[in-house]
């Protein structure tokens, strides 16, 4: 499928799972926004390869995604610079391992910002410009731990 004329954000996208999607999606021909931490030098350089490899523009938002308001202006820099997002994927995520009486309150919320609430502020702001022109596509990653539990990752199981 093409994807030309398309645009995409891929939050927790500067490493791992999330970069391989935005290249797979700037391989069919979407912009893509990413995001995430990380390096400043290897996030310029992921960017700039996205655009010299794919012929596709790439953009970067160091958007937080414990923060609503700054999830809000990441959708709206996608949408002013490539006119759309028509594809959100949902993929920012942290971990933290601890038995649950000793797992700082701190963490708890971080993970649940990062993993849970984070997609949900994301989709708020994305869903209008999709409906109005009606057309767009949510994909928000998961885990085995959607289906089955582990001991000492209580809050990543929770978001999950």
């Amino acid at each position: 499928m093409s994807l030309k004329s398309k645009s995409a954000v891929v939050t927790g996208s500067t490493s791992g799972i999330g970069l391989a999607i935005a290249r797979a999606l700037a391989q069919e021909g979407a912009n893509v926004l990413i995001n995430g931490f990380g390096d400043p030098a290897a996030i310029e350089k992921e960017r700039a390869g996205i655009e010299a490899e794919f012929g596709v523009k790439a953009v970067y938002s160091g958007a937080d995604m414990t923060k609503p308001e700054q999830i809000a202006e990441m959708i709206a820099l996608a949408e002013t610079t490539f006119g759309a997002v028509d594809v959100l994927v949902n993929n920012a995520g942290i971990q933290f391992v601890s038995p649950v009486e000793d797992f700082p309150t701190e963490k708890w919320d971080q993970i649940i910002a990062i993993n849970l609430s984070s997609a949900f502020h994301a989709i708020h702001a994305a869903v209008p410009g999709m409906k109005s022109r009606g057309w767009g596509r949510i994909i928000s990653t998961a885990s085995a731990h959607s289906l089955v539990g582990s001991p000492y990752k209580s809050a990543y199981v929770a978001a999950k």
